[in-house]
């Protein structure tokens, strides 16, 4: 058994897998059509949102860095140092090294959908944290398959079950949506768990608008990479050039809608499917519902859990809350 071997484990579920194809051609075939926004992140799309987070006018994921390191002592003191900590959807994992070291919790889970990334993404914190105990779930914790139940390492019996969820990832579901998938990560951390997670809040228009314009760009291309993405992949022939990135706050809504706007009268095609676009006629890519700090513990009530504390920046951009299971 190697140095690695003894910390890191990784566990398949064998999350069904998404036919790409089908949920473009469904999507595209609605009233009013859509791209689902979990198809943004292919190798070019991760990189330019990492340039989105390095943007001038796109706060939430600084502002959430800085929360985190901001108030840390206070962060470990309420999750309690003896705690398990899960992150379903981890990504890149670099919101949690801020945790890890100060948190030192008996274990973590990581959880994500895309096998490969997350077993390199799991291995690089084992390699890192060597005192750390780290068990790679594939899964897909928002799909129909999954049952909020995990199977937990041979190695760890614990009470203090701690998710943690940042990102304000939760606004990119509909309000019934998001209650339905906090649900799931109540299940996942049981009668006596907890709940760190980041949203975004509700603030001026301008700023919320400019967030997502950014002036270098780097957003609409973001949002076109998707045309590009169904082309190399499907062999469709959407031209991005005829395509205009469209994104606004909704303020009846409370939310950031994100569209890709046809700028003529076009048709494109996907092997033998047609679609037809009308000038301004527009395909919804994203959503990103901001919250107050009441209507989402609102919302978090519905779904079972229990404020326990807020923590902000100073202009209250952000927000970031532990909940604990009602």
């Amino acid at each position: 058994m190697n140095e690695l071997s003894k910390h890191y484990q990784f566990s398949d579920q064998h999350p069904e897998v998404t036919d790409f194809r089908a949920d473009i051609i469904q999507g595209l075939c609605a009233s009013p059509p859509y791209i689902s926004a979990k198809y943004f992140y292919d190798e070019n799309g991760s990189r330019l949102f990492e340039k989105i987070c390095n943007t001038e006018e796109y706060y939430p994921t600084r502002t959430e860095v800085d929360i985190i390191r901001d108030n840390i002592d206070d962060i470990v003191n309420v999750l309690g140092k003896d705690c398990l900590l899960i992150e379903p959807g981890s990504g890149d994992s670099y919101k949690v090294r801020l945790l890890l070291d100060a948190l030192r919790p008996i274990a973590y889970l990581p959880i994500d959908i895309s096998k490969r990334y997350l077993q390199d993404e799991a291995k690089k914190l084992a390699a890192e944290f060597t005192w750390l105990k780290v068990h790679a779930i594939c899964a897909d914790f928002t799909g129909n398959d999954f049952s909020g139940k995990l199977a937990l390492p041979h190695h760890v019996s614990v009470t203090n079950k701690v998710a943690f969820f940042p990102g304000s990832t939760i606004g990119n579901f509909e309000p019934e949506q998001a209650v339905k998938v906090l649900e799931e990560i109540k299940m996942m951390v049981g009668e006596q768990g907890g709940l760190l997670i980041g949203v975004d809040l509700q603030k001026d228009t301008a700023i919320l608008n400019a967030a997502y314009n950014d002036k270098e760009g780097y957003t609409a291309q973001f949002n076109k990479n998707l045309l590009l993405r169904i082309n190399r992949e499907l062999g469709a022939n959407f031209n991005p050039e005829q395509f205009q990135h469209h994104a606004f706050y909704n303020e009846q809504k409370h939310r950031i809608e994100m569209h890709l706007l046809s700028i003529i009268d076009q048709q494109v095609d996907i092997g033998n499917e047609r679609f037809l676009f009308k000038k301004d006629q527009s395909i919804l890519t994203e959503y990103s519902h901001k919250y107050s700090i009441e209507l989402f513990q609102q919302l978090a009530a519905q779904a079972g859990f229990q404020r326990v504390k807020t923590w902000l920046d100073e202009k209250s951009l952000f927000s970031l809350h532990y909940f604990t299971v009602v």
